[in-house]
């Protein structure tokens, strides 16, 4: 069957159109494409590209075919920046807004210094990658052109620790962090602990000189510190503890938050994490951050109260999805920074909008969700500024953002 791509899916995912079944999937396309292939119920298999695209590239990591890690190598940078902030575009005009977009920003090839990778003991040793896609089968990546040399660095230790403490049996999964004392990783589906595996593990913590080990919610083994710098401030975050996944990307949100909330004098840093947005403000301003896990609060207050020449920062654990700030409580900021889950925050976005904070920087990772946030703010006074579309997760269909929204 020969089909014409008429746009990308959320996933990435060439949609063309038969007439007599609907939508057809097709991994690996571009709109304008014409492909010839098998139909599969709703997908096209083996498909050939008949008539290519001009924005279609030769991808620049020779994983890139095997690979699961990366959605859209094949798609110039051009388009991909395109195609991300049509997809936000689409997302407000479903709630029937519009904004101002100001230029994406990219972070740049090898930048990714947090990832989760995939691991496997084999009969000839260990595999460790992404996995393929669609599959459980991990590809091996050892010329990565996504992951920062620092993490690819890592992977003979990460090998030996998974030779000690894996299974032929049983998928390991390696969080792992590049922070000033070195790599920080956080294994889960490992082998039991035990006196022998704490002391091998414990061996090569300090061999390749990882920072800190965590195996399966126990701290094994910390040789340093796992620091971060965030503004003027050193955190050392829990295991596992949310981050921006590239400095670039970091450095992006952070450039466009200070711009949306301008000169201010109290700010309110809703679901603050360990500090991302709270320790390079309060350089300023005064901050009070609001995070629901205790021992991400715990660590941003201990970077606060070491960090000298800051404004005031306060701290609260707080359940916001379940108890949010309530508008009494928010009468004496004056800007509020936003930056939920993928699930948005809709019980929080509700309260404020009900109440009087001139300006709020809302940070999203799901487009959806932020207009249907954005959609109750304006419903209530509030006008949607602008939008930068940051694209921190490169070569994938993932998209952040910053607006500033205000009251006129």
């Amino acid at each position: 069957m020969i089909v014409t791509i008429e746009r990308l899916g959320h996933l990435g995912h060439g949609i063309a159109r038969d007439q007599d079944s609907g939508p057809l999937y097709v991994p690996g396309t571009l709109p304008g494409e014409v492909v010839d292939g098998t139909p599969d119920g709703d997908r096209l298999l083996d498909a050939k590209i008949v008539t290519p695209s001009t924005d279609r590239v030769k991808p620049p990591c020779r994983h890139a075919r095997a690979c699961g890690g990366c959605q859209l190598q094949h798609a110039s940078d051009a388009f991909v920046a395109g195609w991300k902030q049509q997809v936000v575009e689409t997302a407000l005009a479903g709630q029937g807004l519009s904004a101002t977009f100001l230029p994406l920003v990219t972070s740049p090839p090898n930048s990714r210094r947090r990832a989760t990778l995939s691991a496997r003991r084999t009969k000839s040793g260990v595999l460790i990658g992404f996995h393929a896609r669609a599959s459980d089968t991990i590809a091996e990546i050892p010329d990565c052109q996504l992951l920062h040399p620092g993490i690819l660095a890592a992977f003979p230790g990460l090998q030996a620790m998974v030779m000690a403490g894996g299974s032929r049996t049983t998928e390991l999964s390696l969080q792992v962090t590049l922070t000033r004392g070195g790599p920080d990783v956080v294994v889960t589906g490992g082998k039991p602990l035990d006196g022998s595996l704490r002391m091998d593990l414990a061996r090569l913590v300090e061999s390749h000189a990882f920072s800190r080990l965590t195996w399966d919610g126990e701290t094994v083994a910390l040789r340093d510190r796992p620091a971060l710098t965030m503004g003027q401030a050193t955190v050392v975050p829990p295991a596992g503890a949310f981050l921006q996944a590239t400095a670039e990307g970091e450095a992006a949100l952070l450039t466009a938050v200070r711009q949306a909330l301008g000169p201010q004098k109290r700010v309110v840093d809703l679901f603050s994490g360990v500090g991302t947005f709270t320790l390079p403000l309060a350089e300023a301003m005064e901050v009070h951050a609001v995070e629901g896990d205790a021992a991400m609060t715990k660590a941003l207050d201990l970077a606060a109260r070491n960090t000298p020449n800051l404004h005031r920062i306060s701290t609260e654990t707080r359940d916001l999805f379940r108890r949010p700030l309530e508008p009494d409580e928010l009468l004496s900021f004056t800007g509020a920074v936003i930056d939920p889950p993928r699930a948005g925050a809709e019980a929080q976005t509700t309260t404020l909008a009900a109440s009087k904070i001139p300006v709020i920087a809302a940070v999203s990772c799901n487009p959806v969700t932020f207009a249907r946030d954005a959609k109750t703010l304006t419903d209530k006074g509030y006008r949607l500024d602008w939008v930068r579309v940051v694209d921190q997760f490169r070569w994938s269909t993932h998209i952040e953002l910053v607006a500033r929204l205000v009251r006129p």
